[in-house]
């Protein structure tokens, strides 16, 4: 007997029968990575039964896959209006809600899947990773943990574990996270590379590197893992081997953004200034919003003096998340130097190093000569220093509550204010002076001037980015200077290397513990007829004190100290001592020492 194909209710019953073999072989195309194949099956299947709940999740799950995730929300929620009960689907819709930004609505999604069931350790794994971009760290790890305690295996929640450990600076127990992901699954090479990042960051750089050597063994196409090595040779200033890893990152990844700001960085370190600026343009390209590599531009275009774009490119900080001053938030506009300031009150706030603070507070006199009253806020060891600064009506600790103000402005943003130029960098020294009362005490400590004082500044602080290139050695120091000096030690903190070498040295005055705050820095520092000083923040202050200063410089320098000439127009009093070679400071300190011996 003949089928009756006819029959409505037979020919639905085919078209299920077909597109649920269909379905299986997309199930078996789609796990096996081969997407086109398996989306085409999908939307075959979806021909037949446009309600077919599974293909358009699955459907969704491809575009996901494949970086579009605003169709996969809309596939999935196409998909939940025909059954609004699976968790799963609720956990991918997450997934892309993530990776379009839309974090509230994520952490929504996942809330759902978790309602549905409760013991969907994946779930638990993916709501951490929104709370981490979102730096509330404290609940991601929370997530990781419950996801743990559901799957105790599970290996991707420790690694994930790992790196909010790490953004919370545990790195001890970071390590612990990411050893257990690597027990729990020995081929997993993205652990081995988080690994290595947070060894990096605990400065055991030889480990750092065994680490990403092995996560690249594991996966030799792991671009990330070539970027971070790059990283980590550059801080060994190992350049030429960072530019090879950086370049093999993004032979393997072409569209490599990062990769390319951090090659931009080491061919700055080398001097190739235009391939540098060749590689931030490269990066922004590809991401015309990356705000570190505009700001990585904005330096290099400084310290080529090219002012009036970089200024500009400077102004980027402000949209990087990782930037080391946080943003500020006021309800007041921020004054960029076109509104009128005639009988308003504007709040200059400082941000960065100290000596940063120190550098651009000239400009609190030409915002007053606006018309303005200007309240100044400062880090509290600034603060007696810069009562002495003209034009300043109200000086402000930091964190403490601030007078009402009509505009606001950060001390490094007045220079875009101003518009300002080399040949118009105000540099009318010295604008800031010591205590009388504290000079007179300092006077008296340090006794009668029987030869000439020499200040001393050889290190700043350690957790100045640039601080393997910027310090040296008091050991390193003191073998290149003269004996008919008496020399004064103006270092605040004294690292413990050099600890040893400064008891052994009672020639070197030495006040730590009675230096409180940069009011008397600065009235020692009067007391001294040449300072010697690394780039640090006394090397600005011995500037705008209009003494006499010389600046030891490594090989590229920070941007303000330009490029090429031994003098400096924010501070005509300094006189710069350059690198000529990286990491080379016998040159530089033979140099001071000829300088020295002709005083």
């Amino acid at each position: 007997m003949s089928r009756n194909t006819s029959n409505p209710y037979v020919a639905a019953n085919q078209a299920v029968i077909q597109a649920q073999a269909m379905f299986q072989q997309a199930l078996i195309l789609h796990q096996r990575g081969q997407l086109t194949q398996a989306k085409t099956l999908y939307e075959d299947i979806l021909k037949i039964l446009p309600k077919h709940f599974d293909a358009l999740h699955l459907l969704g799950v491809i575009a996901s896959q494949t970086r579009n995730p605003q169709l996969a929300v809309e596939l999935m929620d196409k998909a939940i209006k025909i059954n609004p009960n699976v968790a799963e689907i609720y956990s991918n819709r997450g997934v892309a809600l993530k990776d379009l930004k839309h974090f509230d609505a994520a952490l929504a999604s996942y809330d759902r899947a978790i309602t549905l069931r409760p013991d969907y350790a994946e779930v638990y794994n993916n709501r951490g990773n929104v709370f981490k971009i979102l730096k509330q760290l404290d609940a991601a790890l929370a997530n990781y943990d419950k996801a743990i305690t559901l799957r105790p295996d599970y290996a991707e929640a420790y690694n994930n574990r790992g790196n909010a450990l790490k953004d919370l600076k545990q790195f001890d127990s970071a390590l612990a996270s990411f050893d257990k992901a690597i027990t729990l699954r020995p081929d997993y090479a993205e652990a081995y590379n988080n690994r290595g990042n947070a060894l990096k960051d605990l400065k055991q750089f030889d480990s750092a590197l065994a680490s990403f050597d092995k996560a690249i063994a594991l996966k030799p196409d792991y671009a990330g893992a070539y970027n971070n090595r790059g990283i980590t040779l550059t801080v060994l200033n190992q350049l030429n081997s960072a530019i090879a890893c950086f370049d093999k990152a993004i032979a393997l990844k072409p569209r490599y953004a990062e990769a390319y700001n951090n090659r931009g960085n080491v061919l700055k370190d080398h001097k190739q200034l235009d391939a540098a600026l060749a590689s931030y343009d490269e990066a922004i390209i590809l991401e015309p919003n990356y705000a570190e590599a505009h700001w990585n531009k904005s330096l290099l275009l400084l310290l080529l003096g090219e002012f009036d774009k970089g200024w500009k490119e400077y102004a980027w900080r402000w949209k990087w998340d990782d930037f080391p001053s946080q943003k500020r938030k006021y309800n007041q506009p921020l004054w960029n130097g076109k509104e009128s300031l005639v009988g308003k009150t504007i709040l200059l706030h400082s941000e960065q190093g100290l000596g940063d603070a120190i550098q651009f507070s000239r400009y609190a006199k030409m915002v007053s000569d606006l018309g303005a009253r200007v309240i100044l806020e400062a880090g509290k060891p600034l603060l007696n220093l810069f009562s002495t600064l003209s034009g300043v009506s109200q000086l402000v600790g930091k964190g403490s509550a601030v007078p009402s103000f009509d505009f606001h402005c950060p001390l490094l943003s007045l220079p875009l204010a101003f518009k300002t130029q080399i040949d118009s960098i105000p540099s009318s020294i010295p604008y800031l002076f010591s205590d009388p009362e504290k000079a007179s005490r300092w006077r008296i400590k340090l006794g009668e001037r029987y030869k000439p004082r020499i200040g001393l500044v050889w290190s700043g602080s350690t957790t100045h980015k640039n601080d393997q290139n910027r310090s040296i050695l008091l050991a390193e120091l003191i073998k290149h200077l003269p004996d008919q000096y008496l020399y004064v030690s103006l270092q605040k903190e004294v690292r413990y290397e050099d600890e040893e070498i400064l008891i052994s040295r009672p020639d070197i005055l030495h006040f730590e513990n009675e230096l409180t705050d940069f009011s008397d820095t600065a009235a020692l520092c009067d007391l001294m007829d040449v300072i010697i000083s690394v780039d640090t923040s006394v090397a600005h202050l011995a500037g705008a004190l209009g003494k006499e200063v010389w600046i030891l410089l490594p090989y590229v320098p920070d941007w303000r100290w330009l490029l090429d000439r031994n003098d400096s127009p924010w501070y005509p009093t300094a006189k710069l001592y350059r690198q000529e070679v990286i990491g080379d400071w016998d040159g530089v300190l033979e140099k001071v020492k000829s300088d020295l011996m002709q005083l």
